[in-house]
């Protein structure tokens, strides 16, 4: 059977991390990161500032193949996304939500690999809202909000 690879976090994106979490803007954001199989770490793909749930849905890998030779398309992704949210009451909060996007069709080593990583990820980011998504096109302002609990 195959072992469950468990890859480390890059040093800079440890770091980054740290800082998004503590970041002072108050729009929305995203970190996206992907594994660097050959390295074994998670690593920084892309950064996004005044990002929303729906544009963010736009920023990732496509779910279906265009190719059937081409698999490379259903890319598992890590997203760390700082919400604005505004309360009914006024009041506005800075959720900071772990996303794993893992789309229907990845290879099963890239699964474990993926599987195994989350969770150090998480723990290195020192995240508590963790939400699995396996359609990207599900990736809304409502899915978001609902995940969350913001609705009555």
């Amino acid at each position: 059977s195959e072992s469950l690879v468990v890859c480390d976090v890059a040093e800079d994106l440890v770091e980054k991390l740290r800082k998004f979490r503590f970041r002072k803007e108050t729009n929305n954001a995203a970190i996206i990161m992907k594994i660097d199989k050959d390295k074994q770490l998670v690593v920084l793909d892309e950064e996004h500032e005044g990002i929303s749930p729906d544009e963010l849905k736009d920023e990732l890998p496509e779910r279906q193949p265009r190719y059937p030779s081409f698999s490379l398309t259903t890319e598992k992704t890590f997203i760390v996304y700082s919400y604005k949210y505004q309360h009914d009451d006024g009041r506005v909060s800075y959720p900071l939500c772990f996303i794993f996007s893992s789309p229907v069709g990845c290879k099963p080593e890239q699964q474990m690999m993926y599987a195994g990583s989350k969770n150090k990820l998480v723990q290195t980011a020192e995240l508590t809202k963790v939400f699995e998504i396996r359609n990207t096109e599900d990736l809304t302002e409502e899915w978001l909000r609902e995940k969350l609990g913001f609705f009555h």
